[in-house]
């Protein structure tokens, strides 16, 4: 099917058509199951659902904002395991995003929103501490775009995000990983705390993947009482079907080492 930024196709599991995905210009963009919410067949989703598993007490109702929608699996996910979760899904493709209201059963608003436009853009015009998460899932292709992966992005990111708030991103790379280990570095110096998730082959260089960055804004603690530091992370990281790695701390910074942090772009010089 046409959309606006190419084409959207929605394929079954050939052994459980319930089981669809979305690819966007062939490139799978979301997993669903239409009679189970909760399940997330994506790796980096399982590993993102672990973190916000904890970042809130059990069902906790929880403000969340997607920056990437495509069929809003995550926010669907949110949505079953917290019920009373007010969401915001921003998708670039207009199109997208009101094909993914007609073909799943999503949440209506204002238990979610979705919004057509650019994910940094809508970001910057969201109010200051509205978030308790906020989940960058965007892409071009298989890369993601350079300007919500910088230092001022992130910047926004932490004004948008309460005191102690969660950040998780979607960072797919491959050997030697220069891009993955450039946006931990990014992280690192903007956020309180920061661990990244990847399974043991992605941290050999074996493969292209996906990792997660996950970052805590100002009000939590990188010591051992943050979120992140907690041991049942890492052990449910350990247990999911592919199990991940988490890396924090001085093996973070060990793995960020040489690499830059990511700037915008200089404003063109004014003219004399």
């Amino acid at each position: 099917m046409t959309i606006s930024t190419g084409t959207a196709e929605v394929r079954r599991d050939r052994d459980d058509p319930r089981s669809v995905t979305v690819l966007v210009n062939g490139v799978p963009s979301s997993s669903l199951h239409l009679d189970d919410p909760e399940r997330l067949d994506f790796e980096y989703m399982q590993q993102m659902a672990v973190f916000v598993a904890h970042v809130a007490p059990p069902a906790a109702p929880l403000a969340v904002v997607h920056l990437g929608a495509a069929g809003c699996a995550f926010a669907r996910h949110v949505h079953a395991t917290r019920p009373g979760s007010r969401q915001t899904a921003v998708e670039l493709d207009p199109t997208l995003a009101e094909l993914a209201r007609a073909w799943f059963s999503l949440p209506r608003s204002p238990s979610l929103r979705i919004r057509a436009g650019d994910a940094r853009e809508v970001l910057s015009r969201l109010p200051d501490a509205s978030a308790d998460v906020v989940v960058r899932d965007v892409f071009a292709g298989d890369q993601t775009p350079s300007h919500v992966a910088t230092r001022q992005f992130l910047d926004d990111v932490t004004r948008v995000l309460r005191p102690g708030g969660l950040y998780l991103a979607n960072c797919a790379d491959r050997p030697p990983l220069a891009h993955a280990r450039a946006e931990v570095a990014t992280a690192l110096a903007v956020m309180t705390d920061v661990a990244l998730v990847a399974e043991p082959g992605q941290l050999r260089g074996r493969r292209y993947g996906n990792l997660v960055i996950a970052g805590i804004t100002g009000g939590g603690s990188a010591g051992t009482g943050s979120v992140l530091g907690r041991a049942d992370i890492a052990r449910d990281l350990r247990s999911l079907p592919a199990p991940a790695r988490v890396l924090r701390g001085d093996e973070l910074t060990a793995f960020a080492i040489g690499a830059r942090v990511l700037e915008d772009p200089a404003p063109p010089a004014a003219a004399s």
